[in-house]
Formats: structure tokens, sequence, C-alpha cells
């Protein structure tokens, strides 16, 4: 899949999972990768710069931990996030059902 498919949809994508529960960084990257059939295959440099952006937002808080002996950054949604992705989701719908009417052709 091109990469600017996917631009002004990450945030939201990352904070769809974090509604159902705090992960880190890399979870995150695995969640994309699993949850998608492979078809977000992201590096790191793309999804922490969206992390770090939606924490500077408030849209996420994150907590330092550590597992064994290593710091992990873990990442929790925000109710202002939790705001966030209600109109994301109502605006995707919106645009998808569009774009779908659209690519579907007239009726004949």
């Amino acid at each position: 899949m091109r990469s600017e498919l996917l631009k002004g949809h990450l945030d939201s994508l990352v904070l769809a999972l974090l509604e159902e529960g705090p992960l880190h960084g890399y979870g995150i990257i695995e969640q994309l990768r699993r949850r998608s059939d492979e078809i977000f295959d992201l590096p790191e440099g793309t999804v922490y710069p969206a992390l770090y952006r939606l924490e500077r937002a408030g849209s996420v808080t994150s907590t330092s931990t550590s597992v064994g002996g290593r710091p992990r950054r873990v990442y929790r949604l925000a109710r202002p996030g939790r705001t966030a992705l209600d109109a994301s989701r109502r605006d995707w719908l919106q645009f998808s059902s569009a774009v779908t009417k659209i690519l579907r052709g007239s009726p004949a």
C-alpha cells in the first residue's frame, strides 16, 4: 500500500488501538501490522513521531516503565484523545461512504 494513503489516518489508528488499552510503541506497531493483515507494516520512524505528536496535543499520556532493565514508555488514551477518536470515526464513516459510492460507479 502506498504510504501517502495512510497520511492523515495514522493518528486515528493509534488512538483506536489505545482505546482498547495501554500499549508501548512497539506493541502499537505490531498491532497495526497484525490487525491490518500486514498491510500497515510501519517503521518506528513513522509511529513514534505520531505518538509524540499525540502526547503533545494531550490526546495520549505516557509513563515510563522498565522491562528486563530496559526502559519502556507505555501510552494510554486520554480524554481529549477519546473525543478526537469519536470525531475521527464520524468523519471516516462519512468520507469512506462517499468514496465507495463514487468508486462503485453510477448504477445501471
